[in-house]
């Protein structure tokens, strides 16, 4: 990779500004603001109406997150959020009174009020208490009753930065008659995800953070044998097969995961979802990945030597994120100072979460840690 050719890409860094804020939301590279420029002066000065001329990009951007996900496109859809996203499971599934959810309790709350929001409906559930930071397999299967139908998990946690194992996690959850759903919104654009290999049956993910989109734009990803449990709560005039058949109303939905696209989408935002993709096809997923993983483990190795250690103890590298958080006395005001020498980090829960893309570099860090000292 050549970074200094990639850093051009991102105008802020003339500035001086440090950025580790990734974990919150992502700056926006050259490439995608000039992809909408472009899509705006269409629709301010060319075509206008460009519903039918975008469709091509609308299913290109599903085959490219398809290729981040080993999925087919046909099994995408876009949504404005991870939280709707969820909800789309959460109120779609057929709960019976005593059904029970396993979610994480240092889970970020788009992954736990849509499905605390079943409780009035006799749905019961169960936590997984953090173990030193970390999930893990063996507490998920204590934890699993026989009326357990859902476990939902981030692939990696907003607070501590733990990339679970989501291979092990999915084979478990399968071997148990288990749906299996995944919060995206801190791996995708950084780590691999296969939804075939992982066995995970719905995904859902914001834009704007590792894929460094803009907010309202979101996908979800479900197979087809859980699309036929889902007992659609909301649809629209795009929702059904013949949807320009305006006047001959049929309800007959879509056969694939378009059916929950049910009207005007976020174009805007998918244009810049598709120029990120292909931004980051042009470097390399696995060189993103692995330029992570290396930020991270010098931020971990030099904050190890100034006597602070992370929310958690990886054990190999496949645990590692772009999230290192830490405990550190006065943490407001630490950040307070970094945000003095515009340096942007953040504070979750009383500690310092540090969250480096792939295009940062060890002399920021360096500068960082500096005034961490």
């Amino acid at each position: 990779m050549n970074i200094e050719k990639i850093r051009e890409q991102f105008p802020y860094l003339k500035t001086g500004k440090i950025y580790f804020n990734h974990a919150a939301v992502s700056p926006i590279p050259k490439i995608s603001v000039e992809t909408l420029k472009e899509y705006f002066i269409v629709r301010s000065e060319g075509e206008i109406e460009n519903y039918f001329s975008f469709q091509k990009t609308l299913v290109e951007t599903k085959e490219l997150i398809g290729k981040l996900l080993n999925a087919q496109k046909e099994r995408i859809a876009f949504v404005d959020n991870t939280s709707n996203g969820l909800n789309i499971l959460a109120q779609g599934l057929d709960w019976k009174n005593g059904d029970r959810i396993l979610l994480y309790n240092n889970e970020f709350p788009s992954n736990v009020y849509p499905f605390m929001n079943l409780v009035k409906r006799g749905v019961e559930l169960d936590f997984l208490l953090p173990n030193n930071g970390r999930v893990e397999l063996e507490d998920i299967e204590r934890s699993i009753k026989p009326t357990t139908r859902l476990l939902t998990l981030s692939h990696v946690q907003f607070l501590t930065g733990f990339r679970a194992n989501m291979k092990d996690i999915g084979q478990l959850c399968r071997s148990k008659g288990i749906a299996f759903c995944v919060d995206a919104i801190q791996s995708a654009g950084a780590f691999p995800i296969d939804v075939e290999e992982m066995k995970i049956d719905f995904l859902s993910c914001g834009v704007y953070k590792w894929l460094m989109s803009v907010e309202g734009t979101a996908f979800i990803f479900l197979t087809e044998e859980l699309q036929d449990r889902i007992d659609q709560k909301y649809v629209g005039w795009t929702s059904v097969q013949n949807a320009w058949d305006i006047l001959h109303y049929e309800l007959i939905l879509n056969e694939t995961a378009r059916r929950f696209e049910n009207g005007a989408l976020n174009f805007p935002g998918i244009a810049s979802l598709n120029s990120a993709l292909k931004f980051f096809n042009s470097i390399g997923l696995e060189n993103i990945t692995n330029k992570i993983i290396v930020n991270s483990k010098y931020l971990i190795n030099e904050l190890n030597k100034l006597g602070l250690e992370p929310a958690y103890k990886a054990k190999s590298d496949e645990e590692i994120s772009g999230i290192v958080s830490c405990k550190i006395e006065n943490a407001e005001e630490v950040n307070r100072k970094l945000i003095e020498n515009d340096i942007h980090c953040a504070v979750r829960e009383g500690m310092l979460r540090i969250s480096p893309h792939f295009y940062n570099t060890e002399e920021e860090f360096d500068k960082m840690l500096d005034i961490v000292m």
